[in-house]
């Protein structure tokens, strides 16, 4: 397995593991705000940190297949944040910068494990 596939399989628990471990810090980070509930950071320990945490393994485990899915993950959120700036104008600069570890992940692994 390439080093690179190995080091954005360890990005994606990095990133995941702020958000399993510290939704509070990732609710900051993303600008998301709290309300009267804790259901957020619930849905950021989920989404934002278990998903990434366990896709993220498994592709360290299970080798090709994972890292092209893992591929399609990226492409998927960063499609969904391409949409997010033409449509809601988030803060450019930080919205590019996420995009940044999107796109050129996905396309990595879209191209290298291409089945």
């Amino acid at each position: 397995m390439p080093l690179i596939d190995i080091l954005i399989a360890l990005l994606t628990i990095v990133f995941g593991g702020f958000g399993l471990l510290a939704p509070r810090y990732t609710a900051d980070t993303l600008d998301l705000s709290p309300t009267n509930s804790t259901m957020g950071l619930s849905e950021l320990r989920a989404g934002s940190g278990g998903l990434f945490v366990a896709l993220g393994v498994w592709c360290l485990v299970a080798g090709a297949p994972a890292y092209f899915a893992l591929g399609i993950a990226y492409l998927g959120a960063g499609t969904g944040r391409a949409l997010s700036i033409l449509l809601d104008r988030p803060p450019l600069r930080k919205a590019l910068i996420f995009l940044a570890f999107e796109w050129p992940p996905a396309a990595w692994l879209l191209w290298t494990h291409w089945p």
